[in-house]
């Protein structure tokens, strides 16, 4: 897979707040060589991959926004950050043999519609390629899940909630389409809530798989909780009497017994008071024999510098992809998910 005279060559698909992390830890790390950056903003075609991720040194690898140029490289493997999917990238990227790991709204690929699928796996079999996709959640805290259900003689239900104030995740366009700050009775509120977390769906049928639990159903319900007071959060704003907490599950069924439940419990700003109380953390919760339950904290080490902890859950939602590169890479061609590979594991430092 990897040895000391050839690291896997990766080339970086985005560097917005999630890629440039994964830009970073490619560069920092001797069993992977990076040999090519793909820019979205032309602003960031020619730069050098250093001043695009923090790194002290120039790399010599400038940013391009050539899919082409970047493919000729021959790469192993693509880190692919972007902030949706595009079946297009994609499909070129896995026909040239191309193997990618994503953060970009894909953990099974259940939201795709059949014929974006049937594309997918396509690709994948010409190109003798593998897809897989991962995040902190979904993603890991799923494969905790996943992991604390082996001490269980019966799984009843794994629970998973991540039950933060999200308000330091600043990107206004995806908070307002998670309902923060529109009127709570909007009509279709619910069902945008719905398509904008189905992911979180995908997640919950891969633990499932995993389990041996066959889904009849999936369901899907959200709560929203309305501002007491006005909110600047200076990217939006939050008024009083509009969505400032929305807590909701996507939840797999066999029959009338709910096996699997991945959802959310997020506020915006502090004039709201969510149904549960905040934990901070995500909430990891098999229901079973034994019950198991554990929260996952995202905190900084000594020598963090960066002003406020934003930049922490941008490495843990980018980390969960880059480090899985080479046990992707040794995978069989086609949509790997968690439950399919060897654990994923992180690096001790050069």
């Amino acid at each position: 897979m990897t040895t000391p005279e050839r690291p896997l060559r990766v080339i970086q698909w985005t560097t917005g707040n999630i890629g440039r992390r994964s830009l970073h830890a490619i560069i920092g790390r001797d069993d992977m060589e990076l040999v090519g950056v793909y820019a979205h903003g032309a602003d960031k075609v020619g730069v050098d991959a250093a001043e695009l991720s923090g790194w002290p040194e120039p790399t010599g690898i400038k940013a391009t926004n050539d899919i082409a140029e970047l493919i000729a490289l021959a790469p192993d493997a693509c880190c692919y950050n972007p902030l949706w999917p595009s079946i297009d990238e994609l499909v070129a990227l896995l026909e040239a043999g191309v193997n990618v790991c994503t953060s970009a709204a894909w953990i099974t690929g259940g939201k795709q519609t059949p014929e974006d699928l049937t594309r997918i796996r396509k690709a994948c079999e010409k190109g003798n390629s593998t897809i897989f996709g991962n995040g902190a959640h979904p993603g890991m805290t799923n494969m905790v899940g996943m992991v604390l259900s082996g001490s269980c003689e019966r799984v009843d239900e794994i629970r998973i909630t991540e039950s933060v104030d999200c308000s330091t995740y600043e990107s206004a366009g995806t908070q307002t389409a998670m309902g923060f700050s529109q009127d709570p009775d909007t009509p279709g509120l619910a069902e945008s809530v719905r398509r904008e977390s189905e992911v979180f769906a995908e997640s919950a049928a891969m633990m499932a798989d995993a389990i041996g639990a066959k889904l009849d159903r999936m369901t899907f319900d959200v709560t929203f909780t309305p501002a007491t007071g006005d909110s600047d959060l200076g990217f939006m704003q939050i008024p009083s009497g509009t969505v400032g907490g929305v807590m909701g599950y996507h939840r797999g069924w066999v029959g009338d017994k709910n096996v699997v439940s991945v959802g959310f419990n997020w506020i915006m700003g502090s004039h709201v008071t969510p149904p549960k109380p905040l934990e901070h953390g995500h909430v990891i919760q098999v229901f079973g024999l034994p019950n198991m339950r554990t929260v996952l904290h995202c905190l900084p080490p000594k020598d963090w510098t960066e002003p406020g902890f934003m930049g922490l859950g941008m490495i843990y939602t980018a980390m969960p992809v880059t480090n899985a590169v080479p046990a992707v890479v040794a995978a069989a061609p086609g949509i790997v998910t968690l439950k399919d590979l060897p654990p994923v594991t992180g690096r001790v430092a050069r």
